[in-house]
């Protein structure tokens, strides 16, 4: 009966690329990236190892894929040319999010070879929201690593401060440093740890926001800038 009520279910879900990669991400999520492997994949999904080749061509084109499922949930809203900075802060927004739900993609090295569809829509949306929004190719090629940049390097650092916090570790770790580091020499550095320590900020407005306010900000100054022309001798 045991063996019939499994064929049962292989028949209603049957074993696919897209089952194979929903249920790594959720081996990501649950247990972190490191615990990843076709074994342990495989026994998540009830099948032998050696069955998962079929969808997928090994580790590499495993994790490759699971980058670019991160970047298919980024919101890409249609706005018009004006209104390209509400457009870019909320895709901003959402990427960091979805960074936030799976922080285990950072580990990910990029593979040049392999950009999937999610992480080519991405970029296009975005260098094509800024230069309809005004900005030059030049200045286009500038912002969009800017707010890159600023997304994944934000979400990163959180990241590794929750992990910190997650431990425990994180007060008593700063507490041993601020004692070995003397406070006549590095006043400054002091009052930046009192600070975390104290809760000093709480209530601001959050440094991934504040952080992009001023890009933002930036960016719009800089959006009809064009090369200078060369005089002619």
């Amino acid at each position: 009966m045991a063996r019939r009520a499994e064929a049962v279910v292989e028949r209603r879900d049957p074993l696919s690329r897209e089952r194979v990669l929903r249920a790594a991400m959720d081996l990501a999520d649950r247990e972190g990236i490191a615990a990843l492997s076709m074994r342990n994949l495989a026994r998540d999904l009830g099948v032998e190892a050696m069955s998962l080749y079929h969808y997928v061509e090994g580790k590499e084109d495993l994790l490759a894929a699971l980058g670019d499922m991160v970047m298919r949930e980024i919101e890409l809203p249609e706005t018009r040319p004006s209104e390209w900075k509400t457009a870019v802060r909320r895709m901003a927004v959402s990427y960091h999010a979805a960074l936030r739900r799976h922080s285990w993609s950072h580990g990910l090295a990029a593979v040049p070879t392999r950009v999937g569809p999610g992480t080519l829509a991405y970029m296009e949306w975005v260098l094509r929201t800024l230069r309809r929004g005004g900005f030059s190719p030049r200045m286009t090629h500038h912002a969009y690593h800017i707010l890159d940049s600023h997304v994944v390097g934000s979400s990163q650092w959180e990241a590794g401060i929750a992990a910190a916090l997650s431990k425990g570790k994180l007060p008593d770790l700063a507490r041993t440093v601020l004692e070995r580091v003397p406070v006549a020499q590095f006043p400054y550095f002091h009052e930046h740890a009192q600070q975390h320590l104290g809760g000093a900020t709480k209530g601001d407005k959050h440094p991934f926001d504040l952080g992009l306010d001023l890009i933002l900000d930036g960016l719009d100054r800089l959006r009809d800038e064009r090369p200078k022309r060369r005089r002619s001798r």
